[in-house]
């Protein structure tokens, strides 16, 4: 009874194991490569997958998700004999899992040796300036070259970036210096246009000030000079209104004298032929100018028979 109670024991386990193999389950956005006897007979999908155990194996499973893989920094030499180096990131997704089991032994592996090759050729067409400026060119190149490359191995290369291009630390200290001092030229320019511009507005001001006060003084000038007239008018109308007599008039003649003969440069002034006939209408009222109101004597200083105006000379004082 013992050895059949073991046969049937042993049949259980291998109609269990039986069923295991058969069932094959495949998870969502994977693949899995069937091969009977060694060869390649089909591809399982996700969901559930019947096959024939002992004769069917599954030779690889394999993530059909877009994948990310870092490399890590290689030196790179530039155009100009410089040594950088640059840390890439590619983005690759399977499309098919038959050619990238069978196309090629290691696509991860070849994908990192395709991107430092074509990453050496493209850098080293480029000056240092050049490469640190254009990532976009090279990312796009590199693009090019990898997803060409891997086409036949069921691979499709979506993007490829560049994370950081590290120059020499010599290269480095230059340029930081080399940027401190553009920073402190464009400061420099800075200043200057603030300092042109202020001289500019400050001029325009005082230009505008000199001119509102010329035309303030013009305005002055002439309100002045038409009170000044005013003042000539009125007076005139009032003492032609108050019908002065002779000799107010010549008393007014005599006032004015001293200051027609103002200052020390004027030495030649006009005396009016009108104060010879103030001054003897004067000397008349007053009685006691006797020279003054005569005719012609050596001491009278008008010319009572003239028209007009007579020039005297003033003595110069030297």
């Amino acid at each position: 009874m013992a050895p059949v109670i073991i046969v049937l024991i042993v049949l259980v386990v291998l109609v269990f194991i039986a069923l295991i193999k058969t069932i094959q389950v495949i998870p969502q956005a994977s693949a899995a490569i069937v091969e009977r006897f060694g060869r390649y007979t089909r591809t399982l999908n996700a969901g559930l997958n019947i096959v024939v155990p002992f004769i069917d194996t599954i030779r690889n499973r394999i993530d059909l998700r877009e994948q990310v893989v870092p490399f890590p920094p290689q030196p790179v030499i530039t155009q100009d004999n410089l040594v950088v180096n640059i840390d890439t990131v590619i983005y690759y997704q399977v499309t098919d899992a038959r050619a990238a089991t069978y196309e090629v032994a290691s696509y991860i592996q070849a994908i990192e040796q395709l991107t430092v090759t074509t990453l050496r050729n493209i850098i080293g067409g480029m000056d240092l300036e050049r490469t640190l400026t254009s990532r976009e060119e090279i990312n796009a190149a590199l693009r090019g070259v990898l997803d060409e490359a891997t086409g036949k191995w069921g691979i499709r290369v979506n993007r490829v970036e560049l994370k950081a291009i590290e120059p020499p630390t010599s290269i480095q200290d230059s340029m930081e210096k080399q940027m401190r001092a553009d920073r402190d030229k464009r400061a420099a320019i800075l200043q200057a246009e603030g300092v042109r511009q202020s001289e500019i507005l400050r001029a325009e001001g005082e230009k505008q000030s000199q001119i509102l006060r010329a035309e303030g003084e013009a305005k002055a000038a002439a309100l002045r000079a038409e009170g000044e007239a005013q003042a000539v008018r009125t007076v005139f109308e009032a003492i032609h209104a108050g019908d002065p007599d002779q000799k107010l008039l010549s008393y007014q003649y005599l006032q004015m004298l001293p200051k027609i003969a103002e200052g020390d440069a004027n030495k030649l002034w006009i005396v009016p032929s009108e104060i010879g006939d103030a001054l003897k209408g004067l000397s008349g009222a007053m009685g006691n100018f006797g020279p003054l109101g005569g005719g012609s004597g050596g001491g009278n200083p008008t010319n009572t028979g003239g028209s007009g105006a007579e020039r005297r000379e003033k003595p110069s004082i030297d």
